[in-house]
């Protein structure tokens, strides 16, 4: 078998990534290596410089001020939008890869992540094309029209996990709002934004409206910090996004944020335990379950937990964790060396604790000796009788899912809003009415009936609770990149509270 690193070496022609400044990459005095996790290896280098956050920024301000972009009319801005969408279907494979070095997804994941991009480009620029601004009447002779405008500079902090994917989430969205745009990767994943910039120009974006800045944690500060930025856009832990909150909203910018989440994953006693398992492990081990929504907390009726948990420990067993760059592959590994160490961790404290490991907790055996040196976490099942337990209430973002038993409806409810999160949920039963409860009650920002993790362009995305504030997606994603105006227009005379205008002739 081949390892990642041959196999990829074979589909990218550059290691070195840097900033990009008004087009033109600009390399930094700091450097960091960028590591393979599939084999724990270094394949290339990022530069960055925290000076190049107020050129970024200074350039953005200057090419939104122009208004090539800003002021150019619906029907362009869509034009641009379509052609951004065609040229990332034309070099699909090749985000791919990077994505795949970068977060260590299995290449069949990333390709699908990469292609169904498009689509966001494409719903956005059909929303310019379709919208219209709203007129209101306020009395016989006064009428405020309503329009939407742009919020001026903002500045997007994109996600390991999804730099490319969930970078365009909040890049389509903001650029059709007319707006100019400082973006952020994360450090290990600085790669693929550089090539969706270059898609932009190609596609015709004015130069300087979309500026990049790589490197961690101090340029993000400077970033979010920065007068100039009038919005942030973020996705990343919770911790993560309460200090880039405290930070924007003491200057009163506007923010919006997907933050952590622990989702509820709930099977009742009515339900398709052969569906519901197939979901749970999709839901729960996507991307090696390095997914803001995974499913991670699995709540499951008492009376159907012994058949549900034998279903799901088969499936689990034919799971094949491996080199993402083979096509075989479900599993790839996790991210970071550090986040390998916190999630190997948790599973420890897990069980001293008290759960009962049914499934992984280990290296997985079928790993390759050439791809030893990664960092790798067989799928892991554990049964929690106390769902207090950390393991139940902290996001682990990895391959490792709790299972907790239930009685009843109340409980079930009750045990899947009992966390700080509130991303998503999903649930399974034959019950209508049960349905229209159960939606009603569960305190997250999307819920999932009968399937789980369905994500789309059109359907807005967000959390309740520490989950995050705002939503993308769909048209309220739109409209958190835009400030609303109210013109008001009276065609009578004008009012005269204080009787002081003199009388008609």
């Amino acid at each position: 078998m081949q390892t990642s690193n041959d196999r990829a070496s074979t589909r990218i022609d550059r290691t070195e990534f840097h900033s990009v400044l008004d087009g033109q990459q600009r390399v930094g005095p700091h450097r960091a290596p960028l590591v393979d996790p599939g084999r724990g290896a270094e394949w290339g280098a990022v530069s960055w410089a925290i000076e190049h956050v107020e050129e970024a920024v200074d350039l953005a301000g200057q090419a939104y001020r122009a208004g090539s972009w800003a002021r150019a009319t619906r029907t362009a801005r869509a034009d641009v939008l379509d052609a951004i969408g065609r040229g990332v279907l034309e070099r699909v494979e090749e985000i791919a890869v990077l994505e795949t070095l970068a977060n260590g997804k299995p290449l069949s994941a990333t390709r699908a992540e990469v292609a169904v991009s498009a689509c966001w480009w494409e719903y956005y620029a059909a929303l310019l094309r379709t919208l219209r601004d709203e007129s209101l009447e306020l009395s016989e002779s006064k009428q405020a029209q309503l329009s939407q405008e742009p919020v001026g500079v903002v500045a997007l902090v994109t996600p390991f996990n999804g730099a490319f994917s969930l970078g365009t989430w909040k890049l389509a969205p903001a650029l059709a709002a007319g707006n100019s745009v400082v973006v952020k990767p994360p450090l290990n994943s600085p790669a693929s934004t550089v090539i969706l910039q270059e898609v932009m120009q190609q596609a015709g974006l004015p130069r300087g409206i979309v500026q990049i800045v790589q490197g961690g944690a101090e340029v993000g500060s400077a970033l979010v910090e920065h007068p100039g930025v009038g919005m942030v856009s973020f996705t990343g832990s919770t911790g993560a996004a309460g200090s880039v909150g405290r930070a924007v909203s003491g200057r009163l910018a506007r923010f919006v944020a997907e933050a952590g989440g622990k989702s509820a994953h709930i099977v009742f006693e009515d339900a398709d335990v052969r569906d519901a398992v197939t979901a749970v492990v999709q839901g729960g081990f996507s991307g090696t379950g390095q997914t803001c929504v995974a499913g991670s907390r699995v709540l499951v009726h008492r009376s159907i937990a012994q058949e549900f948990t034998a279903e799901l420990l088969r499936r689990i067993s034919l799971l094949r964790v491996g080199d993402p760059f083979d096509a075989q592959t479900h599993l790839g590994p996790i991210a970071s060396a550090a986040q390998h160490s916190r999630i190997r961790d948790l599973i420890d404290r897990a069980i001293s604790d008290g759960a009962q490991l049914l499934a992984g907790g280990s290296t997985p055996p079928e790993v390759p000796e050439g791809l030893r040196g990664g960092y790798w976490v067989s799928p892991t099942v554990l049964k929690v009788d106390d769902h207090r337990a950390m393991i139940c209430q902290t996001e682990v973002f990895g391959p490792v899912l709790a299972v907790v038993e239930f009685d009843d409806e109340a409980e079930a409810i009750a045990l899947a809003n009992d966390t700080e999160f509130g991303l998503a949920a999903g649930f399974w039963t034959r019950d209508a009415a049960r349905i229209h409860r159960v939606s009603r009650l569960l305190q997250a920002g999307t819920v999932w009936v009968n399937t789980y993790r369905g994500m789309d362009w059109q359907t807005p995305f967000g959390g309740y609770k520490h989950s995050g504030i705002g939503r993308e997606n769909g048209l309220e994603g739109l409209r958190e990149f835009q400030e609303t105006k109210a013109v008001v227009q009276e065609f009578g005379r004008a009012a005269d509270p204080f009787g002081l205008a003199p009388a008609d002739q």
